[in-house]
């Protein structure tokens, strides 16, 4: 697995959602997850929550789903490597051991709170230690006296643990004629089991020696020391070994890199980390979590083990009205109502396709079948569905089922369908602060059919006032939904419930025949008065097809 978390197998709907599209992928999470919201099951949102589903996920009191409109892998589908951050106080010489110890090249530097503050290669520690000469590096560093403790598996015989390296150079004591010349005050002098050298070193001032071949401290080197303020420490090393490892016992700080760091987010896209990571040499690249913390790495060989994103699609089975990035996820099932369009599957998936007026309504039989009674607000969602779909009925693609499902369904919501249809609809249909594009895409289908592309929106009055209102919003925006959409046709419904009739606004190339030819009707202006069409999917979609196909 990516990581510890569970990974979600997301249930999702169609771009610019709908009533249906949005409760419904909510109802079948409650049901995988047996009676509960939060589970392996999530329902996701394609786009924006439109009025009419705002409305009703309110009146019902259930949060609107996350919203998903890609579904490409991601970072987080990966198996990342969870390298734990190092303190920046850390020795090279203890970050070179633990490097060796689990087999990695890169560490990362992080703060208290996980944030990340740098980073360090095997490279780097095998840059710092060929630099021979930088003899002020301890000091350079601020280097804590507990590193060179642990680096030299030193006893401390005088001083403080706490104290810093903040001044002088790392030098050798060989005898007191020469040190007397090479010794400056503040310097950190190595020297043997030699009493002169040790008592000449820190007559000069120096700010620590080091007494080298596990050899004992005099008594009277301890008191010297403590009068002169000289740290004293006992390492087990010889004098060659020691002054090998002295300069290791730095901090990591000092040499992390901390500038134009190359990170990932976990929700970065793999195609974009691929291509950043072709474009440099490194083998290893730090990973955010969601809250920008440190949580590890990843490298170019992790890519290969990819986790794809599970999902169920609901209400569509069409690549054009599906998230992106839908051909590199694993589809598990499809419940939907629609015609059967352009989707392909990797492998066998269940696949539930019913001739009914609404998603909601094949939910409500398989909660049946599976002996489950939805809850209060799902029964609401499920009911808010079936009667926006269907119109409250009154659609040619409403069926019996979808009746006697909405009819047991507003008992368990407690609801009246009449008045609660009339409430719904009216909260779909209020325009007050509304812009064209929000007006257009509340729900708005792509379709193709050969080389042919197209786009379907539809909108629902009770009332002719609102009605006109939205179509002199929408008017002058098709051209520019015709161009942001990429599709050369574009159609919109305006469908008033209580005529039973759509005023059909068209903007494209010969859209206007092609209306003509379909519904054999002469429009007006830009729109076609077609008494008696009210549902997208089974009086508008067929006819233009046909009329589309015979035009090619």
């Amino acid at each position: 697995m990516a990581n510890n978390t569970v990974r979600h197998i997301n249930i999702i709907g169609h771009q610019n959602p709908d009533t249906d599209s949005i409760c419904s992928a909510l109802a079948y999470a409650w049901l995988k997850n047996r009676g509960s919201l939060t589970g392996l099951y999530e329902a996701r949102r394609a786009g924006h929550v439109n009025r009419e589903t705002r409305f009703v996920l309110q009146h019902f009191g259930v949060e609107p789903p996350r919203l998903c409109t890609d579904v490409s892998p991601q970072i987080k589908d990966i198996d990342i490597r969870k390298q734990a951050g190092i303190d920046g106080e850390m020795s090279l010489r203890a970050a070179w051991n633990l490097m060796r110890d689990v087999e990695i090249d890169t560490l990362c530097i992080v703060d208290s709170d996980n944030e990340l503050q740098g980073l360090i290669t095997i490279k780097d520690i095998a840059d710092a230690n060929m630099d021979l000469f930088d003899t002020a590096v301890l000091a350079a560093a601020n280097t804590r006296c507990t590193n060179l403790l642990e680096t030299l598996e030193a006893e401390l015989v005088v001083g403080s643990a706490d104290a810093h390296i903040d001044s002088g150079n790392i030098c050798i004591g060989t005898s007191p004629e020469i040190m007397e010349e090479l010794v400056k005050p503040g310097d950190l002098v190595l020297v043997s089991n030699r009493y002169e050298t040790q008592m000449c070193a820190i007559d000069c001032g120096a700010q620590a020696i080091v007494v080298c071949c596990g050899s004992a401290v005099p008594r009277t080197i301890v008191a010297r020391a403590q009068e002169k303020g000289c740290a004293v420490l006992a390492t087990p090393y010889d004098t060659y070994a020691a002054a090998r490892l002295i300069s290791t016992a730095a901090p990591v700080r000092h040499f992390m890199r901390t500038k134009e760091l190359l990170k990932f987010s976990v929700n970065t896209p793999i195609e974009d980390a691929k291509k950043v990571m072709a474009s440099v040499r490194h083998r290893y690249f730090p990973i955010l979590d969601e809250n920008g913390k440190y949580c590890g790495v990843v490298s170019r060989r992790n890519l290969l083990n990819l986790h794809r994103k599970q999902v169920i699609l609901v209400d569509h089975n069409e690549r054009t009205q599906a998230v992106d990035g839908l051909e590199q996820a694993d589809i598990l099932e499809i419940i939907d109502h629609h015609r059967i369009g352009s989707l392909e599957t990797t492998g066998p998936v269940y696949f539930r396709n019913v001739p009914v007026g609404c998603t909601a309504t094949i939910l409500y039989q398989m909660y049946g079948e599976q002996g489950l009674t939805p809850s209060r607000e799902i029964a609401g969602l499920l009911l808010s569905a079936i009667l926006s779909d269907t119109l409250v009925f009154r659609s040619p693609t409403s069926t019996p089922q979808d009746e006697a499902a909405a009819k047991a369904l507003a008992a368990l919501a407690g609801e009246d369908i009449q008045s609660y249809a009339e409430q719904m609809f009216e909260a779909g249909a209020d325009l007050t602060g509304r812009t064209a594009e929000d007006v257009f895409s509340s729900d708005f289908k792509a379709f193709s059919r050969g080389d042919v592309k197209f786009g379907v929106g539809q909108s629902t009055y009770m009332t002719d006032k609102s009605r006109a209102a939205a179509e002199a919003l929408v008017q002058p925006f098709l051209p520019e939904a015709s161009r942001r959409e990429g599709l050369p046709l574009i159609f919109y419904m305006f469908t008033d419930m209580k005529t039973q009739s759509t005023d059909l606004m068209f903007y494209g190339h010969n859209a206007e025949e092609i209306i003509r030819d379909a519904f054999h009707v002469e429009p007006e202006g830009n729109i076609a008065k077609l008494p008696g069409v009210v549902s997208r999917k089974k009086q508008l979609i067929p006819p233009l097809l046909a009329a589309l196909q015979a035009r090619q």
